[in-house]
């Protein structure tokens, strides 16, 4: 393991650490290091051995190949072109919570079409591009923030029982446990809804 490669895996290691709930504290008493130690590796400010980074995994309940290959998907660059393959229901988290899980369900394999991955795979946050006059057709209520932005086109959306009409260049910030509904009002109107994924645990204090 190289030392950039090492000093990367810091922010994998504070993810996983909060999303088991755990201090700085719990995880030194577990490991065997120190609470400074700990926190100049999750900052990325110290270089943990291999022996550290094993006691660290063991500690978090995982192994180093994966805290490793959480920090390499950590910095990942990825293009999506413009002409980029159409979500697939049951593919990506936004995609399920937005519809097209639903609507293929309803409608066979062709009910994704109006629905295209922005962030492709498994990261903090999930964006998904709607195009078309979409109406989903239920109340959603998601576990984290989102943001719906209008691209092109209008909206309405009810929230928590009021409605509001998003034009072009119009954006909604929902925060975590709002129920919405919404729906495109014009033909040809891309809205962008860009989300914290489903499996991050936004309520968790970031002072541990």
């Amino acid at each position: 393991m190289d030392e950039k490669e090492t000093l990367r895996v810091g922010a994998a290691i504070r993810r996983r650490r909060r999303s088991l709930g755990l201090t700085l504290a719990a995880v030194a008493t577990r490991s065997g290091l120190s609470v400074p130690f700990l926190s100049q590796i999750e900052n990325e400010r110290a270089r943990p051995s291999a022996r550290s980074l094993d006691r660290v995994a063991g500690a978090l309940e995982t192994t180093p190949a994966r805290l490793r290959a959480a920090a390499d998907s950590a910095r990942a660059v990825d293009v999506v072109r413009a002409a980029g393959s159409r979500a697939h229901a049951g593919t990506d988290a936004v995609a399920g919570r937005h519809g097209s899980e639903e609507a293929a369900g309803r409608h066979g394999s062709g009910a994704a079409d109006g629905v295209r991955r922005v962030v492709r795979g498994r990261h903090q946050l999930s964006a998904l591009e709607f195009t078309g006059e979409l109406d989903l057709g239920r109340e959603f209520q998601h576990r984290n923030d989102e943001v719906m932005y209008v691209v092109r086109g209008a909206a309405e959306v009810e929230a928590e029982g009021r409605a509001y009409r998003l034009e072009e260049g119009d954006t909604l910030f929902l925060s975590g446990g709002v129920r919405h509904r919404w729906r495109a009002t014009t033909p040809g109107t891309r809205l962008l809804v860009v989300a914290v994924a489903e499996h991050i645990d936004a309520t968790v204090d970031p002072r541990r």
